[in-house]
């Protein structure tokens, strides 16, 4: 006999999590189907012991005590509380492989379940290109660097996105030496150039030997090698195929602004191949949870911040193209903080894109100390699309880096009288 909940969630990363959580207390009859950590890697894995590890490299401490500050920041890896709490809150966590059998049903091991809603949240792995000379299983992913004991003498990272820049300099910092790879011209292709221009300045300061515009066949003998590439979203062998089902182009799961993908079948988190952070996963999984209990909601996915905690941290929401945009920025150097802190005396920026017609902020990307921190207001500005001309009488406290949006927020009220410049 199949088991019956109002909803099952396959995967129990953040955004699964999320989910479970949210429904559950609601009222609504749970299953939350998950083989590995309940959490997801965010907790474990990736943000908070990527975050611990710059936090000790930042501080100048030794290889043991940033182990010892990350593996406490990642609770060992251990969900034991996670899986606690949820139970507590009414979840049934099924600790099996979870696969698709047909519409609104799902084997969890030997168990059977069905629900008339399924919400996949199966996250992604890790893509680890050939390298000749050294067998796949050898090559770590940011999951073995976040994770291992060891501090390799000598580390080769491929990928210069945001993972491949952290991990970059949070084992230069303490003690490797370290090679970034990048196959674009740049580092932080994504964003604007002078994002990636000063990270990079910032990651050869700390002794990393940085190549952009190569691709790396081999590795060097002796040489740990790390895959920071990228993602895929981890769809393969969850029974979509039961579902008549295929991934979209980008290899996820294509979803509507409600976060459905057809009826009675939701998808939230790296497995949607939209804005892959985990705080998308948590906000797709409050939509899901408002559209579960009959409060019609969309996902608007315009100011979904980008954040970097390397030294200098970067940030950035919205357009930042700037095509058909009206740009205005300044320098954080030329702030009255910047007078006691060394660390904006080298450099450190923000622009700001509005839309000409609308006179409305639309994405603003900024570099330097605090930018993760003031990088808020810009979120908040670009979702709410505050006018330039409220923005440009905004008052910053003193003295403070967000000053340093001011002088961009006038420049921006001036150069949009209402006419295109």
């Amino acid at each position: 006999m199949a088991e019956t909940y109002d909803v099952i969630v396959l995967g129990g990363g953040s955004g699964g999590e999320a989910v479970a959580r949210g429904l559950a207390e609601r009222g609504k009859r749970i299953a939350l189907v998950e083989a590995s950590l309940v959490g997801g890697e965010c907790p474990y894995l990736a943000c908070m012991p990527s975050k611990a590890l710059l936090h000790a490299a930042a501080a100048g401490r030794s290889w043991p005590v940033a182990m010892k500050l990350r593996d406490e920041a990642a609770n060992n890896r251990d969900d034991t509380a996670t899986v606690k709490q949820l139970r507590a809150a009414g979840v049934d966590v099924i600790r099996a492989r979870g696969v698709i059998t047909g519409p609104g049903a799902v084997l969890a091991g030997p168990r059977r379940l069905e629900a008339p809603d399924l919400v996949v949240a199966t996250g992604a792995q890790a893509v680890v290109p050939p390298i000749d000379g050294v067998d796949a299983e050898e090559i770590w992913t940011s999951d073995d660097a976040l994770s291992t004991a060891e501090l390799p003498e000598r580390l080769l990272i491929l990928g210069g996105g945001p993972v491949g820049c952290e991990l970059a300099q949070a084992f230069a910092r303490l003690g490797s030496s370290v090679t970034l790879v990048e196959a674009d011209g740049r580092l932080l292709a994504r964003e604007p150039a002078f994002v990636g221009e000063a990270i990079r300045d910032a990651l050869i300061a700390d002794g990393v030997t940085v190549r952009t515009g190569e691709k790396v066949d081999s590795a060097p003998a002796g040489w740990r090698v790390l895959a920071a590439i990228g993602k895929t979203p981890r769809v393969t062998g969850i029974g979509l195929e039961s579902l008549g089902l295929e991934p979209d182009p980008d290899g996820g799961l294509a979803i509507d602004e409600t976060c459905r993908v057809q009826r009675g079948l939701w998808a939230v988190g790296d497995v949607t191949s939209v804005a892959p952070y985990t705080h998308t996963a948590n906000y797709q999984a409050k939509v899901v949870v408002a559209n579960l209990c009959h409060e019609p909601t969309r996902a608007d996915y315009s100011a979904i911040p980008r954040a970097l905690y390397t030294d200098p941290p970067a940030y950035a929401v919205g357009r930042t193209d700037g095509d058909g945009l009206a740009t205005a920025s300044a320098d954080l150097g030329e702030t009255a903080r910047a007078i006691v802190d060394e660390r904006a005396r080298s450099g450190g920026r923000v622009v700001l894109y509005a839309d000409r017609r609308e006179r409305v902020l639309v994405g603003a990307a900024a570099v330097g100390p605090a930018a993760d921190d003031f990088g808020a207001e810009l979120t908040l500005a670009v979702k709410a699309r505050v006018g330039v001309d409220v923005l440009a009488d905004l008052v910053h406290a003193f003295p403070t880096y967000a000053e340093a949006l001011e002088p961009a927020y006038a420049e921006l009220a001036r150069r949009l009288p209402g006419e295109d410049r």
